[in-house]
């Protein structure tokens, strides 16, 4: 079982707070309702400022607001269970969590225990709450949770790390990488980071990741740019580009999420599949193996055709 630290429950209650009342919260309602927060109020104000720029920077939209704009009301925060869930729509198999110590640690009875806390707290200030809308609050289902940990941990320390990455040809490749955030869009976890061989921002699907992360020299050996956010490179995964395939009967469900049926026939569908990204569509086409065929565009059935090959030549 994981030891969760004391950071990671605060941050867990606050986004479980902001999350299940109807109403915004006040920082006087959050400082009473969530351990964590130091007795001194300045540093109440400086903790709790830190924790909204995490969760900011793990894609976690907080609204700032009043309780009446005619008067001048204190302000209060919350989060809305449909920014929350960050336009990922008629998901099934996999529920999306934006705050990955949550996602890592929510099955722990200890963070149970912790989620149930801030709630009877809450009920006892008179701030009635829906756990329902906490159904949203779930890990997300990816190759390994060990490696998620460890990023995260790189992030807080501020270590370069270093991993094997399968790119979207299936070929295998080292990178070194300064680690900024995490988030999820579409379905997959990503990091973002500088890759120190290519000097330039990059994301990375989680799920690509062979083997484990390994940490390399000293704590603090770089900073997170004051200017980054994970939201704005998880936007660049926004699904705006389309490819017709075929896809056999009561097959290919993870493709079904995010395409639109054009006709049936007794074996296949015919689909638009919309993607975000070409070495994604293709590294998906791949898992799907005899159950997609590529119709359109032309490139994208050649690209397809050419990694088959490879594979083949590569696997006699």
């Amino acid at each position: 079982m994981h030891t969760v630290s004391r950071k990671s429950e605060r941050l867990v209650n606050l986004t479980i707070a902001l999350l299940a009342t109807g109403r915004w919260l006040t920082k006087s309602e959050i400082f009473t309702a969530i351990d964590g927060y130091s007795s001194d109020n300045q540093a109440q104000e400086r903790m709790f400022e830190r924790d909204k720029e995490e969760l900011r920077n793990l894609g976690i939209e907080i609204e700032v607001g009043t309780f009446d704009p005619l008067f001048e009301d204190e302000v209060g925060y919350r989060i809305r269970p449909e920014k929350y869930q960050i336009d990922v729509k008629d998901l099934t198999s996999v529920q999306l969590s934006l705050l990955s110590a949550a996602a890592m640690s929510w099955r722990n009875a200890e963070i149970r225990s912790q989620a149930s806390s801030a709630l009877m707290k809450l009920n006892a200030l008179g701030l009635p709450s829906d756990p329902q809308s906490l159904d949203v609050f779930t890990p997300v289902i990816f190759n390994s949770d060990e490696n998620l940990e460890r990023v995260l941990n790189a992030i807080a320390a501020g270590k370069v790390i270093s991993f094997n990455y399968r790119n979207g040809d299936h070929s295998l490749q080292e990178r070194v990488i300064e680690a900024y955030g995490v988030g999820t869009k579409n379905g997959y976890w990503y990091l973002a980071g500088n890759d120190l061989d290519r000097q330039d921002i990059r994301l990375f699907r989680l799920d690509r990741f062979v083997g484990q992360i390994k940490e390399q020299g000293k704590a603090g050996s770089y900073e997170i740019p004051k200017g980054f956010s994970m939201s704005s490179q998880l936007a660049t995964r926004d699904r705006n580009q389309s490819c017709t395939l075929l896809v056999r009967s009561n097959r290919g469900h993870d493709l079904r999420k995010y395409s639109t049926l054009v006709e049936s026939s007794d074996d296949w569908d015919t689909v638009v599949y919309s993607y975000a990204d070409q070495s994604e569509l293709l590294s998906d086409l791949l898992w799907q193996g005899e159950d997609v065929i590529v119709k359109k565009p032309v490139e994208i059935i050649d690209q397809y055709n050419a990694i088959i090959s490879r594979i083949a030549q590569l696997h006699g």
